[in-house]
This record gives C-alpha cells, sequence and structure tokens, in this order.
C-alpha cells in the first residue's frame, strides 16, 4: 500500500515539475467579463477592488497590496487593428509615456521586452516595464494588450521590484490567460 502511496506522489511530483504552468494553473481563478468580452486568471487569495473613475477591473493580493492586476478599456480610433495603431514596440513606448509615466507624474517607465503573441485568432502585444516612481520603491509591470470590437483591452500586472523574481512566472501566467472576445 505504501508503494503505491508513494508512487502517485512521485508521479504528481513529477508531472508538476514538467510542466511548472499546469502547477501555477492550479493556484489561480478564474475573472470572466462576459458584457464587455474578456477574461483573465488571478491569483488565489487576490480580491476584487472597486475603484471608480479609473480601471474597469482591479483585483490585489491581501497581503502585498500593492500587487496588482486591472484592466482598462479605451476607444480605438477609426476602428483600427492593433497592428496598424502600431508595432509592440511602438504601442509599448505610447503606453509608458500616456499611462505609466504622463508627463507632470515624476515617473519614468523603461520599456525592457515587448512582443507580439497570437491566441485564439486574436493578436496580443505583451509589454514589459521598470517603473521608476519619485518617492517610492520601483515597480515591475507587464501588459498584454489587444483591440476588439473597436476598443482597445490593456490588462496590467504591476508588483513590487523587489519580488519580481519571485513572481515573475505567475505574473507571465496571469498575463498571458488574458483573452478577448
Amino acid at each position: 500500500m505504501w508503494k503505491k502511496i508513494v508512487f502517485i506522489l512521485l508521479l504528481v511530483f513529477s508531472i508538476s515539475l514538467s510542466n511548472p504552468g499546469l502547477a501555477t494553473a492550479a493556484g489561480l481563478k478564474s475573472f470572466v467579463d462576459s458584457y464587455d468580452g474578456y477574461e483573465f486568471l488571478y491569483p488565489n487569495g487576490w480580491i476584487q477592488v472597486k475603484v471608480s473613475n479609473g480601471p474597469d477591473v482591479v483585483f490585489h493580493d491581501l497581503i502585498e497590496i500593492s500587487e496588482n492586476v486591472s484592466v482598462v478599456i479605451s476607444p480605438v480610433p477609426d476602428d483600427k487593428s492593433l497592428t496598424e495603431i502600431g508595432t509592440p514596440t511602438e504601442v509599448g513606448y505610447k503606453l509608458g509615456k500616456v499611462a505609466l509615466a504622463p508627463p507632470g507624474s515624476g515617473r519614468s517607465a523603461e520599456l525592457v521586452n515587448a512582443f507580439e503573441r497570437e491566441s485564439q485568432g486574436k493578436t496580443y502585444y505583451v509589454l514589459e516595464y521598470k517603473v521608476k516612481f519619485p518617492n517610492m520603491g520601483d515597480r515591475h509591470n507587464v501588459a498584454s494588450v489587444a483591440v476588439s470590437r473597436g476598443k482597445l483591452f490593456t490588462f496590467n500586472a504591476s508588483v513590487a521590484e523587489r519580488r519580481w523574481r519571485k513572481v515573475k512566472r505567475l505574473m507571465e501566467d496571469v498575463v498571458n490567460s488574458f483573452t478577448v472576445y
């Protein structure tokens, strides 16, 4: 009997090591906004926060309150596609200047990575930033941007730079889970 238990534990352990995304996904919950047409996964233990005059939705960690994910929905000029708005790098620089570090904010945003990914026939740009605040600790942001039905959807995950290495894989899984329809 003990041999069977040990065998099962070893099997589960080896599967989780061979597919870390599967192990991470086990600690994620699903959020679906069928009205606006998007969904994503967020970490277990995070709660939704009501924000007025801001993002469509915000979730943050109960312990590390500054760790959060949010969705911002904006109109797209002339119903352009994402690729018509610009390349991942061009969109990344625009988003950094307008949303993360607007003039007069005292913040700076350095785009450290920008690439395109396809999922279910949709184009997404994944943008990674290091954001510096004048009087606070630095932050690491990863965003997924997509266009659907004449709207620009920006999903952003933000964590303190000091915690980035610890939660990097989790935040990448969360950002890559974002889909619009």
